[in-house]
């Protein structure tokens, strides 16, 4: 492939700027030859901050065709970066460096408490030897995830071994992420000083104050929490029912105080189909977050807390074109004018 411009008006600033990559970096340099594929408005790309690629179901293993296929969803849908934080197992080499297919970042299995946590995914060390095996893992991709609760009723991981993860992660430059849908697992998680939290339905909004300055970011998977209310309310009450209902119900005024209080949120769907991160953002501004800082969930913001820059000089050649601002409109997400992906065009 050849030489590629493209130009418009970059998000989220709104400039106008036009771009050339000639390999797999932006330049404002005009090369001779470059072929115009798109103009309109420019995003870095979507990116989705919370996706379990390469398993059909929990619980089975990873399989290397369904893991090409599912990133080719997210790649065709304007999904240029990915953080997995908890996978079937360890990714092949070519996850996140294939070029047809979005970079990633990625946790490598999760880590669950015995008795917790699907039957077949994870590793469950004693508490004793978790923290070094957490670093571990976080020296070789940046991330570790852990299980912090799972059923209602179910003991966290205790407070102390969570700060000891993140104290020896931290040690060695990575960052942890803790799903938590229980109350208790939610504070145990903001106390430990955790870097992101995974879904977070029942956590307290008085600890959000404490998550923004902290630095603790949100990944709510809304969409895939609400979706399943209606199904929920329909079944035979019982105690889980009725923690389910009464957490989703008031998880987006949550997420929308979340926004508010100045924590970082991400755009994450945790679901299949893949290649569904425009869903997550609609859901975010109908839970009352401004359609430009819902965009910038699953775009520019969770894009930079992911260790990549935006559409400037120098950064890596990727851009999703839409024929207006996005921000106006959010069913355009849904098709795009163009895709870069490493400078190539895929869309």
């Amino acid at each position: 492939m050849g030489a590629l411009r493209i130009r418009g008006r970059v998000l989220p600033s709104g400039d106008e700027i036009d771009l050339y990559a000639d390999g797999d970096r932006w330049t404002t340099d005009p090369v001779p030859g470059a072929e115009l594929v798109a103009e309109g408005w420019l995003l870095p790309g979507l990116v989705d901050a919370h996706t379990h690629p390469g398993a059909e179901e929990p619980g089975t293993p990873m399989r290397d065709e369904i893991l090409r296929d599912d990133l080719r969803r997210h790649a065709r849908s304007g999904v240029i970066l990915i953080r997995a934080p908890g996978l079937a197992d360890h990714p092949p080499a070519w996850f996140g460096t294939d070029p047809d297919l979005p970079r990633a970042v990625h946790a490598g299995p999760w880590f669950a408490q015995q008795g917790q946590f699907f039957d077949g995914w994870g590793r469950r060390p004693s508490h004793a030897d978790l923290p070094m095996l957490a670093a571990t893992q976080a020296a070789s991709t940046g991330w570790v995830k852990l299980i912090g609760d799972w059923r209602p009723g179910d003991p966290p991981f205790p407070e102390t071994v969570v700060r000891a993860v993140v104290d020896a992660v931290h040690a060695v430059g990575g960052r942890v992420a803790v799903h938590a849908q229980n109350a208790e697992g939610c504070a145990v998680a903001v106390a430990a000083g955790v870097d992101s939290i995974e879904h977070g339905m029942w956590l307290d909004s008085l600890l959000l104050d404490k998550m923004a300055g902290q630095g603790t970011a949100l990944t709510p998977t809304l969409a895939t929490i609400t979706e399943s209310l209606d199904r929920r309310r329909n079944q035979p009450e019982t105690p889980t029912s009725r923690w389910y209902v009464a957490g989703a119900s008031a998880h987006p005024a949550m997420v929308a105080a979340a926004v508010e209080a100045g924590v970082t949120v991400l755009a994450g769907t945790d679901s299949r189909p893949h290649g569904l991160v425009a869903g997550e953002i609609r859901a975010l501004a109908a839970a009352g977050v401004p359609a430009h800082d819902a965009l910038a969930a699953g775009s520019w913001a969770a894009r930079s807390y992911l260790g990549l820059p935006g559409l400037e000089p120098g950064a890596p050649a990727d851009a999703v074109v839409y024929a207006t601002d996005p921000r106006k409109d959010l069913t355009q997400l849904d098709d795009p004018k163009a895709v870069v992906l490493r400078g190539t065009r895929i869309r």
